[in-house]
């Protein structure tokens, strides 16, 4: 497989969704922030027209959800302008971050260290911070060593960044998925579990036989995603490198490896998720009937 630094210089900043494209004009704030403001090679371009565009999305999803009793309409108007303060304040410190092998590995620790927050707080879980961190670790670490280690991804800042945040947050949604799968299970199976003790399984296995199936089908999201790239899809990561002025090789090249990277720290994120809640270490309180 080919090095993929020309590719990950030509866009550096694919996981925070900043693309840098040849040819652009960049005003005051894009050169502060990494931002495009004027393109003339049909990039996309960060101006009134985005924001409204932006608006008008944002609130067909609100009013979907509010009028379609699918939620809270204010969590979804909420989500988004979460999305734009934090990616406004990525914008302005990734050059910063990028200049510095120290300030990056800083860097990647925050966004794992958020990640086991937010998965333990999506489980149900806030306490079991450690053992999320535990299960998205088991699946970034050995995909970021094979990737870095080989010289695939060459270990400078610039790539290490979206490479490092793209496979955290996949890791760390299976183990989310996972962990809220096998705990819904074992609550609306507990006599299930409790007529398996009375055959003399121990309670780790037990608690294994009724929940890892439906655990499993946290997988079912990367696996569709592998097998329609390129014919339903293009992801976000091809179109970044695209449009940051690789070409379709080098962004394929690019995609491939995420993926599959993905899929590897998935399938390990979502075991490890399976095993702790069994082991009655990630959400311990499971054992109530639903």
């Amino acid at each position: 497989m080919r090095r993929l630094t020309d590719a990950a210089r030509a866009a550096p900043t694919v996981a925070a969704g900043a693309f840098h494209a040849p040819n652009a004009t960049v005003g005051a704030c894009g050169r502060a922030c990494g931002t495009i403001i004027r393109v003339t090679n049909g990039s996309i371009v960060a101006g009134p027209m985005l924001a409204a565009v932006l608006l008008v999305l944002l609130l067909l999803a609100a009013v979907v959800v509010w009028r379609g009793e699918l939620g809270s309409g204010r969590a979804v108007l909420t989500a988004g302008l979460r999305a734009v303060v934090q990616l406004a304040a990525v914008s302005l410190v990734i050059a910063a971050v990028l200049r510095s092998g120290w300030l990056t590995a800083g860097f990647v620790l925050l966004m794992f260290t958020v990640a086991a927050v937010t998965s333990a707080r999506r489980v149900g879980a806030p306490r079991d911070v450690a053992w999320a961190a535990l299960a998205i670790g088991g699946g970034v670490a050995p995909v970021l060593a094979l990737v870095l280690g080989s010289g695939v991804v060459p270990r400078e800042p610039v790539a290490v960044v979206p490479v490092a945040g793209i496979v955290i947050g996949g890791a760390m949604t299976a183990t989310s998925q996972a962990a809220r799968r096998a705990v819904d299970e074992l609550r609306n199976r507990y006599g299930e579990y409790e007529a398996a003790l009375s055959l003399g399984f121990l309670q780790r296995a037990a608690a294994l036989e009724i929940c890892r199936g439906s655990a499993g089908h946290a997988l079912i999201p990367p696996l569709d995603q592998t097998r329609t790239v390129g014919l339903v899809t293009l992801p976000g990561a091809y179109v970044g490198v695209l449009l940051g002025g690789a070409s379709p090789v080098q962004a394929g090249v690019t995609q491939l490896l995420v993926l599959i990277g993905l899929l590897a720290a998935e399938a390990v994120a979502v075991l490890l998720a399976v095993q702790l809640v069994a082991a009655r270490r990630l959400h311990a309180d499971w054992s109530s009937p639903a």
